[in-house]
């Protein structure tokens, strides 16, 4: 639970009041607040504050006796967060001040020398890495989810006929387990820029303080080690100022994003009557008020329409950051509810992904139907003919007659005669017909990244391996 209150406690006051002879605007208090969304990043705030007093009582700026009561204290608001008993004053703005008006409530003035060498500038940077750095962890759980059932059902539909298509026409025949290995592909290089981001983000800006870093002798090595980063950040003012993490982040699900919303318009195109070639089970579909005969796909299409949500949080987020000068702005207040929403969305539609495609079931019979339109093989026959040793051109050429032929007779290119094939080509023999069939079509692809069943048992297996 969530609480919040409008008013702040009469014994406590702003943090920053001294330099003020009026007390804030209520409108601006409450427009500039941020604790309703920034208490998201509550429980990192504390593990920052207790490394952060750890090693100020190291460097023996603390006492020890300060560093019980702080640790104890922010213990104790975990909690109450936790159980939903914090109550979240708008007055004292965002997060932090929060969390320190409560630690001093509890333990008094010890609660007031925590924030010693440090600011709510690196004290933020700080919280949204040790966030977002939680938050890549889950997703790529469920990205290795979602990556290990496309495999299993690669394998189950590895030799599965489908029409391959380009232009949305029917190109080649494929197989349907190699349509689900690229899809395995797309997730493949999601998670390699998911992880690049998180390496790359892995510094700790703790210790920078507002700006300049501070005049106290502490150690930010330690708090560094304390929070499982690499090490600091190099330069305080970079440290506080910028946020191409979260954008670089949130690039990365945009372009995750965009891969599920291309896999949702296949699954939703599948599902239609018009091809029928797989079925998604009901508990992932809802009907219709009026049309009882409705089975709708509204988990792939919800997915399709989260993804413009995503891209247009990354479009949010560069410009956010685009004009700022160092060093801190409170424009960065605005970069943490589309980063929290990227994150939210990404890994729900991942979750419900990985839910869904162990229980696509796929219809074999349609899929094997469909892929004899169009005339698939014809480039078979165009190989066909360049491996008797006619040029390639005009292999191309013959074959455009042929197809131009059987449109006429409404039949498809294997239909043809061999006779009729001859008169194209003398050097036809009837053995062509054996390259001409659908199963005979995906065989011939077998070399690494074909379709042939064999190989796409291999690429199952390499991309199982891969997982770890």
């Amino acid at each position: 639970m969530y609480r919040v209150s409008s008013s702040l406690d009469s014994h406590t006051s702003q943090t920053w009041g001294g330099r003020f002879s009026e007390a804030t605007d209520a409108f601006v208090q409450e427009f500039t607040a941020s604790c309703a969304f920034d208490h998201l990043l509550a429980h990192y705030d504390i593990q920052g504050s207790k490394a952060h007093a750890t090693m100020l009582t190291a460097c023996g700026i603390l006492s020890a006796e300060d560093l019980q009561d702080i640790l104890r204290g922010l213990d104790q608001i975990d909690s109450e967060i936790m159980a939903g008993d914090f109550t979240w004053q708008v007055a004292l703005e965002d997060v932090h001040m929060n969390i320190e008006a409560r630690l001093t409530d509890i333990i008094g003035d010890a609660g007031k020398r925590l924030h010693t060498g440090r600011s709510r500038n690196d004290q933020v940077a700080t919280d949204i890495r040790l966030y977002l750095r939680a938050a890549i962890t889950r997703i790529r759980a469920q990205m290795t989810r979602l990556r290990s059932g496309l495999i299993d059902q690669a394998e189950t539909y590895a030799g599965t006929v489908m029409p391959g298509f380009t232009h949305l026409q029917v190109a080649q025949p494929v197989t349907f387990g190699h349509h689900l290995l690229a899809w395995n592909e797309m997730l493949v290089r999601d998670d390699s820029r998911l992880a690049d981001c998180a390496d790359r983000m892995n510094v700790c800006p703790l210790g920078s303080a507002a700006l300049a870093g501070t005049s106290y002798a502490i150690d930010r090595h330690m708090t560094a080690e304390a929070l499982g980063f690499k090490g600091p950040t190099e330069n305080s003012f970079d440290s506080v100022s910028d946020r191409d993490f979260a954008i670089e982040f949130t690039a990365a699900a945009a372009i995750t994003m965009m891969h599920l919303s291309r896999m949702a318009e296949e699954m939703i195109i599948w599902t239609s009557a018009q091809f029928n070639f797989v079925d998604l089970p009901d508990r992932f579909c809802t009907g219709s008020s009026i049309m009882p005969q409705k089975k709708n796909p509204d988990v792939p299409e919800l997915i399709r329409g989260k993804a413009g949500r995503v891209q247009g949080h990354l479009v949010a987020l560069i410009t956010l950051m685009k004009g700022q000068p160092l060093a801190y702005n409170k424009d960065n207040q605005e970069d943490k509810e589309p980063l929290f929403d990227a994150v939210r969305t990404v890994h729900d539609s991942l979750l419900a992904f990985a839910d869904l495609i162990p229980a696509l079931t796929a219809k074999p019979e349609f899929m094997r139907r469909a892929a004899g339109l169009g005339h698939p093989t014809a480039t078979d026959l165009a190989d066909y003919l360049v491996r008797k040793g006619v040029a390639f051109r005009d292999a191309h050429e013959i074959v455009g007659t042929a197809v131009g032929m059987a449109e006429a007779q409404s039949v498809d290119v294997a239909q043809l005669s061999i006779e009729t094939l001859q008169a194209l080509c003398p050097v036809i023999e009837h053995d062509v017909f054996d390259v001409l069939t659908l199963d005979g079509s995906v065989a011939a692809r077998d070399h690494i990244g074909g379709t042939a069943p064999r190989q796409v048992l291999a690429a199952a297996k390499r991309a199982r391996a891969a997982l770890g």
